[in-house]
Parts: structure tokens; sequence; C-alpha cells
């Protein structure tokens, strides 16, 4: 009997995660990357906008006021009206309630459907790996925008339908970035170690090597909400996400394209969409280097 509690000790102590970096470490990278904050900064800012929206938009995003459309900036309207009188600024402010929760929603899905699919692949082998990462390679055989926009037009223009093609077109990036952190982790010592004190395939997967590919799957998910938000807006401005009347920013672009004279209409949306993508890349960034432990001194 203590022989077997002995045993558990130690698989217990065996070394499962690599060291996440202390206080110090992140406040030291955030002041030697100024781009990170503003990044922070600028998210948070856009995710209090879209929370706090219905309370300091002037007007509803869909009210329309037809003696008053296409009217530039001005103290009535911060940012113009577009065709149909409609208040730019309150379909900006709203549109982030959308963009935002969208593109979250597909990074969070795809990074743990990824993760899961890639880690059980490098770790199981064999035919499992094989179906597995030619199934990815099949999809990763289209363009991400194509194939998301050919799943979106199968299943009827909506927000959940641009969703839901989204997150079948980005998986197999994920599941191809953790099989092979599996596949160069699980030959390591410390995985060796765990086996040799009798761990079960389970505790070795879960407990040992899928700690060890967190930091890059986090890293690739900060990165990857920016290329969310431009594909889900890309989508829109193809007339396959929301429904053309909501204050969605590819949509908004896209109407501002046909009254391009009409600078407020495009630039606006166009704007908000930049600055997001860029804030969530430089925290993406910082995230990086925060947790990369070959970036850290």
């Amino acid at each position: 009997m203590s022989n077997i509690v002995t045993s558990q000790q130690e698989l217990h102590d065996v070394p499962q995660v690599q060291s996440l970096p202390g206080t110090r470490t992140v406040l030291k990278t955030l002041r030697q990357h100024p781009v990170v904050i503003v990044g922070i900064i600028v998210v948070i800012g856009w995710i209090l906008l879209a929370l706090l929206a219905p309370y300091i938009a002037p007007r509803n995003p869909l009210e329309q006021d037809v003696s008053n459309r296409l009217q530039p900036p001005s103290e009535m309207a911060f940012m113009g009206t577009d065709e149909l009188g409609r208040d730019i600024y309150s379909r900006v402010l709203y549109g982030g309630r959308i963009t935002i929760p969208a593109a979250l929603a597909v990074v969070i899905v795809v990074s743990i459907i990824g993760t899961i699919t890639g880690a059980f692949a490098g770790y199981r082998g064999g035919l499992s790996d094989e179906i597995l990462m030619r199934l990815t390679e099949l999809f990763m055989a289209f363009p991400t925008i194509i194939l998301a926009m050919a799943v979106t037009a199968a299943l009827g223009a909506d927000i959940r339908n641009a969703v839901l093609a989204l997150i079948i077109v980005r998986w197999p990036n994920y599941s191809r970035l953790t099989r092979g952190l599996v596949l160069e982790a699980k030959n390591q010592d410390y995985v060796k170690a765990s086996r040799s004190l009798g761990a079960s395939h389970t505790h070795v997967l879960v407990r040992t090597l899928l700690p060890n590919t967190i930091a890059a799957a986090l890293i690739y998910a900060s990165l990857d909400i920016g290329n969310a938000i431009l594909l889900f807006a890309g989508l829109s401005f193809l007339g396959l996400g929301p429904e053309p009347a909501s204050p969605e920013w590819g949509r908004m672009v896209s109407i501002g394209i046909d009254f391009f004279d009409q600078w407020w209409m495009w630039l606006f949306p166009g704007l908000a969409i930049a600055t997001l993508v860029m804030a969530f890349n430089f925290m993406g960034d910082g995230l990086r280097d925060i947790l990369d432990p070959h970036t850290r001194e």
C-alpha cells in the first residue's frame, strides 16, 4: 500500500506545465511594449461602448428619417446619416454588439474543437491521426473566405449561419497547431516519466500534454480574433451575414460603397473594424511575449 501511495505522489510531482509568467514579467512586458497597452485600452473601450450602446446612442439604429438622409457629420448627427436617414453613430455603436460577440464566439469554439481534435490526433497517432489530418487538409485546401461563402450560401444568410461557417473553416488551423505541439511534447522526459509511473493515457493527455499547449493556443487565438472580425465583416459585406437593415459594420461599409461620395457612410464603420482588429493584434503580440518562454528573458 505504501508503494502505491508513493507512486501516486511521484506522479503528482512530475512537471506537467510550463512555468507561467509572474506579475513582474507581465508588467515588464507591458512597459516594453506600450502598443499592447493601447490595444488593451481600445478593446476595453469598444466592449464598453457596445455594452452601453442602448444608453449612449442618441437614436435607435433602425430609426429612419428620410427627410435628413445623407447628411454629413454635424451637431445633429455626429457621424452623419445614411441613405435612409439613420444615425451612423448609433449604428456604429450597436454594430459592436454584433461583431465583437460573433468574433469571440468563433474563436472560442474553434479553439476548443481544434485543440481537442489536434491533441487526440497527435497523441493517438496511427489511423486516428491519418483520418483527422486528412479531414483538416480537406478543409484547408479551399481559401477560407471562399469556403465560408459557400457554407453560408448553402445554409442561408444569417448571423448564426455566418458564425457557424467561420467555425467550420477555422478549426483546422487550431487542430494542426495543437497536433504539432503534442507530437513534439509527447517524447519529452516529463511525459515519459508520467508513463513510467503508471499514468493512464487520459492522464497524460489531459494533465500533462494539453497544459503545455495551452499557451500556444491562447496566443494563436488572441491573434485570430482580428481575423475572425475581418472574415465576419467580409461575409456581411457580401450580403451573407446579418439582414440588410442590421447595423453590422461590414454591411454598413458595403452600403457606403454605393454612396462613395458620402464618405462618412463607409469611413466610420471601416475605422471601427480597423481599430478593433489592430487592437486585438497588439494584444496578441503582447500575450505572445508574455506566455512564450522563448521570448521571455
